[in-house]
């Protein structure tokens, strides 16, 4: 998990609590070398009425060093989970920038009784440790 003082962000938007954590990873990183690396941790949370499932996610990623990319695909790190009401699901991924700072944000896209919806992930920022 990352350290007790690292910032957290969420946002509550249809029914869904988006929080994350990102964390500068140091070992992983090669500052010389244009290669900073980021973890981020999420949780999602149901706090709707309706049961859903997140089917895809959409990510926009900006690089403070120039570059931005978006990032679309199905579930999260292979997963579709289902969420009842009040159910939680949490996992953590990474990503790769060229400067140490940036931001990562999007949305999640779920389905429930049919509909389609979308829930919006917070903007983050990502910045390397003053210390690294």
């Amino acid at each position: 998990m990352p350290p007790r003082t690292a910032p957290f962000f969420y946002k509550l938007s249809n029914g869904m609590r988006i929080t994350v954590r990102p964390a500068f990873v140091r070992e992983q990183s090669l500052p010389q070398q244009g290669q900073f690396v980021f973890a981020y941790f999420v949780r999602i949370e149901n706090v709707g009425t309706r049961a859903a499932q997140l089917m895809s996610r959409r990510w926009l990623i900006h690089d403070d060093h120039g570059e931005d990319a978006e990032v679309v695909g199905d579930g999260v790190v292979g997963q579709q989970p289902r969420l009842a009401p009040g159910a939680v699901h949490e996992y953590q991924s990474f990503c790769v920038l060229k400067g140490a700072t940036g931001y990562m944000e999007g949305e999640y896209h779920f389905e429930a009784d049919g509909e389609h919806f979308s829930a919006e992930i917070p903007r983050f920022m990502l910045a390397m440790d003053d210390d690294a």
